[in-house]
């Protein structure tokens, strides 16, 4: 590749001028300026950068040496060449190292070795400018990073105090919450708690709880199983082994994940306080509604007697004001009962009495006994049974299924419109029994329907209510305690629900799993 550029040449002989100009031409050198006066050389170089000075070193006025510092202090960067003489060689050597000049080249020269060092010259000072640019370059980008590390540095700084305000704050909520906290690893191991951590399973060993397994401290009152995913945990307890007492606890879960490995933060609350108020309200409950009982019983009685003639024959308004309060003692007693019921299932001391009977021959007797009610709004039962009559025999509590069915079919009939029909459907799904009830009435919203079941619900904001809210809570409680303990069980309620539209009825349903005996296994 030829490498072409700006020379400058100053020699006083015109012999060396004339047989470097015609050498230079025949290389390809276009570019190319000769002086016989280093002086005037001067003046243009000022005017007009160069890649390559050539210069005599004997000249009048001013030898080769001295231009050629005058030169290198107007272009630093410019190759610069010297002729010289075998004579002039000290001088030549002494240059060299003074001006750092490229070469010297004595006369006589060969063309080749000439051409060859001139090439090499201009590619010094191209090289040497590029180098420069890439000095200058690098200076700049130094310092913008200089600029950009004092800023990080800043930056760093200020997030640094930051993060560390966040942690004081963090860890000073932590050390004063209420509520006992764990961090545990996957492993189940302690590796955090704050202090009411350490009041709370105050044990001998120095208060020591890091790197113990979480779950083998506190108890499961219940056996229950728990859950991958668990987010909350009920019936559990701790113990306080410097007060020898357990405690009642409530713990909820949240999965964190730091530095890619997982972890499990436990929120523990002592709620003893609450179990202490549950139970006060329990056996307020059960005692109010016991003691309710027995002067109800005793007016229901009395207004019987009366009714029935056996204090002489009552007429006109009289025996009607005495039929309306023995409804109304009848009705009351209905809601004390129902209020008994519920305590009972709710502290887990109704125990499920579980028999063979016919669920068919049930539903029908629940169906008759509420007949009288259909006769004023001229409504209808209609029946769907599996044809085939031995699937009909289930395992459960006769009685509390009664009082589920009736429940169903009560509210069916009371919201029923005139002329309606009230369809029963009963369907198997192997051991599975569903128990379909559905009325003709008014229907209702999803937004109802999610608080039917709930204690004390009175049913929808529009007219249908669900008279006391204990008839669908409590039959929810009988079919969650049936249901109960059955592995793979997860049904909405514990197993019944409703389903409806406005102004298009309603469908109470209730499921009992695992319930359906073949009539040959009795």
């Amino acid at each position: 590749m030829l490498i072409t550029g700006k020379i400058v040449i100053v020699d006083d002989e015109d012999m060396v001028i004339k047989t470097l100009k015609t050498l230079l031409k025949i290389e390809g050198f276009s570019n190319v300026d000769i002086f016989n006066d280093p002086n005037s050389a001067l003046e243009f170089i000022e005017k007009n950068p160069c890649d390559l000075i050539i210069s005599d070193f004997i000249m009048p006025k001013m030898n080769g040496i001295e231009f050629l510092s005058k030169a290198k202090k107007i272009h630093p960067d410019t190759t610069q060449i010297l002729l010289t003489g075998y004579a002039d060689k000290e001088n030549a050597i002494r240059a060299i190292n003074e001006l750092g000049i490229f070469k010297y080249i004595e006369k006589p020269w060969g063309n080749d070795d000439i051409i060859l060092n001139i090439k090499n010259g201009i590619e010094r000072t191209r090289l040497k400018e590029q180098l420069k640019n890439k000095i200058d370059e690098l200076e700049i980008a130094n310092k913008k990073l200089e600029e950009y590390s004092k800023s990080l540095e800043e930056k760093v700084e200020e997030r640094t105090k930051s993060l560390n305000i966040s942690n004081i704050k963090l860890n000073t909520i932590i050390e004063n919450l209420s509520d006992a906290l764990i961090l545990f690893n996957s492993n189940n191991r302690i590796v955090q708690v704050n202090e009411q951590a350490k009041r709370l399973f105050c044990t001998n060993e120095n208060d020591n709880l890091l790197n113990k397994n979480f779950f083998e401290l506190i108890i499961n009152e219940k056996n229950q199983n728990i859950k991958k995913d668990e987010k909350v945990l009920r019936d559990f307890t701790v113990i306080n082994y410097s007060e020898n007492k357990k405690i009642p606890v409530e713990i909820n879960l949240a999965k964190v994940k730091f530095d890619n490995e997982d972890f499990t933060v436990a929120l523990i609350r002592d709620i003893t306080f609450q179990k202490e108020n549950e139970r006060l309200r329990d056996d307020f409950i059960a005692t109010l509604t016991h003691d309710l009982r027995t002067p109800l019983l005793a007016s229901i009685n009395a207004l019987d007697f009366a009714l029935n003639g056996e204090l002489g024959e009552l007429k006109g308004e009289l025996k009607e004001l005495l039929s309306v309060m023995k409804k109304s003692s009848e009705d009351m007693l209905g809601l004390v009962n129902a209020l008994l019921e519920v305590y009972r299932y709710e502290a887990g001391k109704l125990f499920l009495c579980k028999t063979h009977f016919s669920l068919e021959e049930l539903v029908k007797d629940c169906a008759s006994k509420l007949s009288p009610l259909l006769i004023e709004d001229n409504l209808k039962f209609e029946f769907n049974f599996p044809q085939n009559e031995e699937q009909n025999f289930i395992n459960a509590d006769k009685n509390e299924i009664r009082r589920v069915i009736s429940n169903l079919l009560g509210n069916a009939v009371k919201h029923s419109k005139k002329d309606g029909i009230i369809k029963i459907n009963v369907s198997y799904d192997k051991k599975d029994v569903r128990v379909d009830i559905v009325d003709s009435g008014e229907g209702l919203n999803k937004e109802d329907i999610a608080k039917l079941f709930n204690r004390f619900s009175q049913g929808t904001s529009k007219k249908r209510s669900a008279s006391t809210g204990l008839g669908l809570y409590l039959s929810r409680q009988i079919i969650e305690a049936h249901n109960a303990g059955i592995a793979g069980v997860n049904l909405p309620n514990g197993g019944i629900f409703a389903e409806g539209e406005i102004n298009k009825g309603c469908m109470f349903s209730f499921i009992l799993k695992n319930a359906v005996l073949d009539r040959v296994n009795l």
